[in-house]
């Protein structure tokens, strides 16, 4: 069986994935869980808010509801006290109440492992259902967040802003198997290195391949 040739966009993401994995071999989730319900539930809290927050509050929030069976049973009010800080809590607070009694009534009490599952619950959406496909299951994912697409959009190697666009151009030039780590890494070099309005270009290890030094005149 002959394999196909990669174009030169997927050579490109080839050769940004390796430098990605040399910057940052420890290509983790920063949400702190124990469980795939519990990584589900940070997942849904960190929407809108940073993984930090969200890393002070769920300790307490899965102290009291380490499982879907016991989240389901809690009264809203109760959860929207606990989560108030990470923003847009009355939403989230219903939703992670809602999903858990999704969990225990379609599946057992226990996370699914589709995404057409995962996006049926209350409150998960592509993101969210591909971190878990990808963490949790091992499965080829591609997590398309404000760092994932902001920076990939620099890269060239992306055009669009929709996160579902974003997920299907990365999708058709990634090697599977290095899909989920990759945005783990992009995320990581982000926060690091690549950080909105104030990129630390000068030690940036993907800065030859970057747009916005070329288009600044900072790189020939």
């Amino acid at each position: 069986m002959i394999t196909p040739a990669l174009s030169p966009l997927q050579q490109k993401a080839r050769r940004i994935t390796a430098l990605l994995k040399e910057a940052y071999p420890q290509a983790l989730c920063s949400l702190e869980a124990q469980t795939p319900f519990q990584l589900l539930v940070a997942t849904r809290l960190s929407a809108q808010c940073t993984d930090a927050r969200v890393n002070l509050i769920t300790p307490a929030l899965f102290a009291a509801y380490p499982t879907p069976e016991m989240m389901a049973q809690a009264k809203v009010e109760t959860i929207e006290a606990m989560i108030r800080s990470c923003g847009f809590f009355r939403t989230k607070a219903r939703d992670l109440i809602a999903l858990s009694r999704e969990l225990c009534e379609r599946h057992s009490g226990e996370v699914p492992a589709s995404m057409e599952a995962l996006t049926a619950l209350s409150g998960v959406g592509r993101k969210t259902a591909n971190l878990i496909l990808g963490d949790v299951f091992g499965l080829p994912a591609v997590v398309a967040d404000t760092h994932v697409i902001r920076i990939t959009n620099l890269l060239g190697l992306t055009c669009r802003k929709e996160p579902e666009q974003v997920e299907a151009q990365l999708r058709a030039l990634l090697a599977p198997e290095e899909s989920n780590n990759f945005c783990h890494r992009i995320v990581l070099h982000g926060r690091a290195v690549c950080v909105a309005r104030r990129p630390q270009c000068a030690v940036c290890v993907l800065k030859e391949d970057c747009s916005f030094l070329a288009q600044a005149g900072k790189i020939s």
